[in-house]
């Protein structure tokens, strides 16, 4: 499914797991963004919606991987220069560490740390956000207060901290980071998407008063 949130940003939603493994965005604004491309037996679903767009894979300028697990980077590996990946240092280090010996990892071209992210005319914050994994990042784009949020938190729900690297102590801390921008979309790696700035809060509220109890 291709859903239009808003001039030059879409989204392929998870809504079927035999299709795709994670919610997939493309930013089209001036330069062309995928952020978390999902499993690469599962790409051709990401690949039809571009198709459907208009938007030949191969004019990609830039592949964003908000952690390290499969679900949400394997098909980065699809690519090619000139189209370039980006990541957090720290999760592809615990990546090499814990998969590198059995599985192909797709090489970063540059590493995402705090700070400013230029991509040809379009800034974003990045912010890291460790807890679901060693390395998470979440993205920012304040032209529109929207906030990517890989596996960090959802719809109702926040990333699992019991696979390795997990860190409940963090994820708890980078919740309450992320929280503190006043997002007006929330952008997760998996289930809906929410819009409006009070949606917003009430989630994180929710997510405060229900989850944060077991992290």
């Amino acid at each position: 499914m291709v859903l239009k949130i808003f001039d030059r940003l879409y989204a392929f939603l998870w809504q079927d797991y035999r299709q795709n493994n994670c919610n997939t965005y493309f930013i089209d604004a001036g330069k062309r963004i995928l952020i978390d491309p999902g499993h690469s037996h599962l790409f051709s679903h990401v690949e039809q919606g571009l198709l459907s767009l208009g938007v030949d894979p191969r004019s990609l300028d830039l592949i964003i991987v908000t952690h390290a697990h499969p679900d949400h980077m394997e098909a980065a590996l699809l690519f090619t220069k000139p189209t370039m990946i980006a990541m957090g240092a720290t999760d592809f280090a615990y990546l090499k560490e814990f998969a590198g010996d059995y599985y192909r990892i797709p090489e970063p071209d540059f590493f995402l740390q705090n700070g400013t992210l230029d991509v040809g005319d379009t800034k974003f914050h990045v912010l890291e956000t460790p807890g679901h994994t060693p390395g998470s990042i979440c993205l920012h784009w304040p032209e529109h207060n929207a906030l990517f949020t890989g596996d960090v938190v959802f719809e109702q729900g926040i990333g699992r901290t019991d696979l390795p690297g997990g860190s409940g102590k963090l994820l708890k801390e980078s919740i309450v980071k992320i929280e503190a921008l006043r997002p007006h979309y929330l952008l997760p790696g998996h289930g809906g998407i929410l819009s409006g700035e009070k949606a917003v809060r009430d989630n994180f509220r929710q997510v405060r008063d229900y989850w944060f109890r077991y992290l």
